[in-house]
């Protein structure tokens, strides 16, 4: 698989990306795993699909393994951990991006749980683990990033406010991050064709991603957005520790 970024300038970086066994996570994955990085493929119960990725990756000449978690069990991130540093010994790249909130048959604080409380848990647990010159990456959209002057679908408000409540309460720890020389950047952006998360809005408000694609012109693709992902992995931490995928302007103007 080609990479954004150029082939085995990662060999030796260990990777892990949460809820990496399908989307922009399984194709960040990819991406980092062509670039030479030692992986670790996460997914609460999607094992068969995260097998199958790490089979992928092996048959392409990487490495990786497949660890199951629930993050929002905190005695489930701790074994994910203890997993990652029995074959790795450490970590170079988290990648937060498993999320949700709009599925069916949740607790009412789900979103809250799973968007806020269990990244903050997750990024502590990983501390530990990643050394001088690490980088955490945090996956969003702008439509949670701006939830606080922008308005949303209504489908999507919880969804939208927990994002942005994790993403406050991430940059929170940028102090302490940065006096361990981790690297931290959020990347946010346009509902993206082809997510779990553009499909429910769609089957719960149809035509609501149509319309969206209509007023930004065009929408990113999964693969487009993952390769956004990866770049925010390993450039040169932004402005504000934020960096943006597509027409930020564009969306402001177009509300």
């Amino acid at each position: 698989m080609s990479t954004p970024i150029e082939t085995g300038s990662l060999s030796g970086i260990r990777a892990l990306v949460t809820g990496s066994s399908r989307g922009i996570g399984a194709d960040t994955v990819r991406y980092l795993a062509a670039a030479g990085a030692r992986v670790v493929v996460n997914f609460r119960n999607k094992e068969a699909r995260a097998l199958k990725l790490v089979a992928e990756i092996e048959a392409e000449g990487g490495e990786a393994i497949a660890v199951g978690a629930d993050l929002t069990d905190p005695s489930s991130v701790t074994t994910l951990f203890d997993a990652v540093e029995k074959q790795y010994g450490g970590l170079d790249i988290l990648v937060l991006n498993a999320s949700g909130g709009m599925e069916s048959g949740m607790a009412a604080d789900y979103a809250m749980t799973l968007n806020r409380d269990a990244q903050v848990n997750v990024l502590t647990a990983a501390l530990p683990l990643l050394a001088p010159g690490s980088r955490v990456v945090f996956v969003t959209s702008h439509q949670a990033h701006f939830i606080k002057t922008v308005e949303t679908m209504p489908e999507y408000v919880p969804v939208a406010l927990s994002k942005r409540a994790g993403e406050d309460a991430l940059r929170a720890l940028i102090p302490e991050l940065t006096e361990k020389g981790i690297g931290f950047v959020v990347v946010s952006g346009d509902m993206i064709e082809g997510t779990i998360t553009a499909t429910l809005l769609e089957r719960a408000n149809p035509g609501a991603i149509g319309a969206r694609k209509e007023a930004a012109g065009r929408l990113y693709n999964v693969g487009e957005f993952a390769a956004e992902v990866t770049l925010a992995a390993v450039e040169p931490v932004p402005e504000n520790n934020t960096r943006y995928v597509g027409d930020v302007t564009d969306f402001l103007g177009s509300k």
